[in-house]
């Protein structure tokens, strides 16, 4: 059993570690928990044989006997050691911490590679960082070679205005892609604005129209893919699609996509202007995000697609 009840960003950035636990134990079935909004998307990893819905920091529902093993991907600290440590296993791994003996937490070591490193140094196997790649929905995307732009993110903090989005998507337009608006059914408003502001027209909004597996379906077929630091920026990652991302209160060291190339440029680039002080809930705009112009992500963009 392997606990991840987080965000979108989070299990994807977890697949790694999710794949080493299974080459760990390849004889085991591997169950998945996480949270009922993520089952559908945590179903396209192949190493997860079952996924139980769970909630942050809640006792599981746990249906059967004692899991030969547990491991804790979800934090640090006993608060989420405990929900796996309740399920008696035979063996447990956590990061170490009073009570719970495991490999030491780094707070300055990227996310992939910290739950990779867990794994690795506490099941004894070889864990890939760059085996973040995620199966195509079996689903028909609603639009197929399109440009991405994604101008939602949990927190305010980590929004890029959505005036700087739709000067994007207008650039985008004026150079002849297909510019199509995501999001989630909480960013409707915010998509139609940026669709307004760049001048497109209803059909542009997928924002609130697409499943999970279609908006995942989306990305895996798109052109490019321009997005603030949340968990369409790990879509495009897992699916290796160009994309730009903007970082704001949260250095890319630590949550920023891999530096993978392909037909000789870099796939994935970021635009950074911060110190990793900022605060990634924070309500405001974080002034390090504000920095990034709309010139030099346009420039950036276009860049990008002239290499790849």
């Amino acid at each position: 059993m392997v606990l991840r009840p987080l965000g979108l960003g989070d299990l994807l950035t977890g697949v790694p570690a999710i794949r080493a636990v299974r080459a760990a134990v390849p004889r085991h079935r591997l169950v998945l928990a996480t949270t009922a909004a993520l089952e559908p998307l945590a179903r396209l990893i192949d190493a997860v044989d079952e996924v139980l819905p769970a909630r942050e920091l809640e006792p599981l529902d746990w249906p059967g006997p004692p899991p030969e093993l547990a491991v804790d991907l979800h934090g640090k600290g006993p608060a989420s050691h405990v929900i796996v440590a309740e399920l008696q296993p035979d063996r447990l791994l956590t990061f170490d911490s009073p009570g719970y003996p495991g490999p030491t937490w780094y707070p300055d070591e990227h996310e992939v590679r910290r739950w990779c490193r867990l794994v690795s140094e506490g099941l004894g196997v070889e864990a890939d960082p760059d085996a973040l790649d995620l199966a195509v929905p079996a689903v028909t995307p609603p639009v197929s070679g399109a440009a991405v732009v994604h101008p939602g993110a949990a927190y305010p903090g980590r929004r890029w205005p959505p005036e700087r989005f739709a000067a994007v998507a207008r650039h985008l337009a004026a150079q002849g892609h297909d510019v199509r608006i995501t999001g989630g059914p909480a960013e409707v408003a915010l998509a139609c604005s940026v669709a307004e502001l760049a001048g497109l027209g209803e059909e542009a909004v997928l924002a609130g129209r697409t499943s999970s597996l279609e908006l995942a379906a989306v990305v895996a077929a798109a052109r490019v893919v321009v997005s603030g630091d949340t968990g369409v920026a790990h879509l495009a990652t897992a699916y290796r699609r160009p994309s730009i991302v903007l970082f704001g209160p949260v250095s890319p060291a630590l949550w920023g996509p891999p530096i993978r190339h392909e037909r000789g440029g870099r796939l994935h680039v970021v635009l950074w202007h911060g110190d990793g002080t900022g605060d990634p809930w924070g309500t405001e705009l974080d002034p390090a995000l504000a920095l990034v112009t709309v010139e030099e992500v346009v420039v950036a963009l276009d860049a990008l697609l002239e290499r790849v």
